[in-house]
C-alpha cells in the first residue's frame, strides 16, 4: 500500500490517507471554519470511520487538521444557532455518530493536536487512545460558558483521564489549558516542539502498527471494556481477548519471529 495511490476524500471536509505502515491518516479539512464540526463534516467523519473500522490493512489511526492555527474549534455555532428545536433534535444522532465513530475504531487511535482544540474538538481527541501536542496546542471544555454541556463524550471521558475532581474543575470553569500545563496534567500524553505534532503522531503511530494488528485490537479491547470494572470482572474481560488471541496466527508467527530472530511477518488473523 503506498501513500500516492490511498487517499480517500469523505465528502468535502475529511480525508483520509493510507499510509505505507499500515497507519491511516484522518485529516479534519475545514479551513475557513477552523474545522468546526457541522452536520455535514459531522456525517463525513462517521462515513470516514466506518470505512476504518472495516479496513483489515489499517492497524492504527492518526487523527490530523490541516488548518495551522486549530485543530478543531468545536460545534459548528452559527449552524447550531440557525437550527429550530425540532432541527437540533435531529441533528443530534448526526454529530454523536461523529464522536462515536472516532471512540469506537478497533484499532488504536492517536489524535495530532496543535492550536484550539476546545469543545467538540477536543472531545475528538479525547475519542483517540493517546494525545500527541505540540506547543501551540490550548484545549478545553467550554460548553458551560454558552449553556450547554460536552456532548461529544467529554463529561465521560475526560474523568477517566484525569479523575473525577480534576474532571469537574475544567467543566465547571470552562477554562482553557495551554500546552504545558494540559501534559501535567494529563489532558495529552506527549507534548513536542511547536509544528511537530502530526509528524510524532504519525512516527508514534508506525511504531505502533509494527506490533500485531490481532494483538493491537484485543489489548484496546480489554483495556476499554475493562476501564471502571472491579478487578476480578476486569481479569475476566482481559483473559476474554487473551483467548481471543491466543491461537491465532499473528500469536504463532510472532513466537516463530522471535526463535527466529527476525521481524514478523503478521498475518492479521
Amino acid at each position: 500500500m503506498t501513500e500516492q495511490d490511498s487517499t480517500r476524500r469523505f465528502g468535502e471536509y475529511v480525508a483520509v490517507r493510507h499510509h505505507a505502515s499500515y497507519v491511516a491518516e484522518l485529516s479534519l479539512d475545514r479551513p475557513k471554519a477552523m474545522n468546526a464540526v457541522s452536520s455535514a463534516m459531522a456525517r463525513s467523519i462517521a462515513a470516514a470511520c466506518e470505512a476504518l473500522a472495516a479496513d483489515p490493512h489499517v492497524r492504527v489511526v492518526v487523527l490530523t487538521s490541516t488548518h495551522e492555527r486549530a485543530f478543531c474549534v468545536g460545534a459548528d455555532l452559527k449552524e447550531r444557532n440557525s437550527l429550530t428545536d425540532a432541527e437540533l433534535v435531529r441533528q443530534r444522532p448526526v454529530a454523536r455518530a461523529a464522536y462515536t465513530g472516532v471512540l469506537e475504531l478497533p484499532m488504536p487511535t492517536v489524535a495530532a493536536v496543535h492550536g484550539f482544540a476546545l469543545g467538540g474538538g477536543f472531545e475528538l481527541a479525547l475519542a483517540c487512545d493517546l494525545i500527541v501536542a505540540d506547543g501551540t496546542a490550548a484545549v478545553g471544555l467550554p460548553e458551560v460558558s454558552v449553556g450547554v454541556i460536552p456532548g461529544g463524550g467529554g463529561t465521560q471521558l475526560l474523568p477517566r483521564r484525569v479523575g473525577a475532581a480534576r474532571a469537574a474543575e475544567l467543566i465547571f470553569s470552562a477554562r482553557r489549558v495551554g500546552a504545558a500545563e494540559a501534559r501535567e496534567l494529563g489532558l495529552v500524553d506527549v507534548l513536542v516542539d511547536d509544528g511537530q505534532d502530526r509528524t510524532e503522531a504519525l512516527a508514534l503511530a508506525a511504531r505502533i502498527a509494527g506490533n500485531s494488528p490481532v494483538g493491537l485490537r484485543a489489548a484496546k479491547r480489554a483495556l476499554r471494556l475493562g476501564h471502571g470494572l472491579d478487578l476480578r470482572a476486569g481479569l475476566e474481560i482481559e483473559d476474554a481477548a487473551w483467548r481471543s488471541v491466543a491461537f491465532s496466527g499473528d500469536r504463532a508467527e510472532g513466537v516463530a519471529a522471535f526463535n527466529e530472530k527476525r521481524r514478523p511477518e503478521w498475518p492479521g488473523e
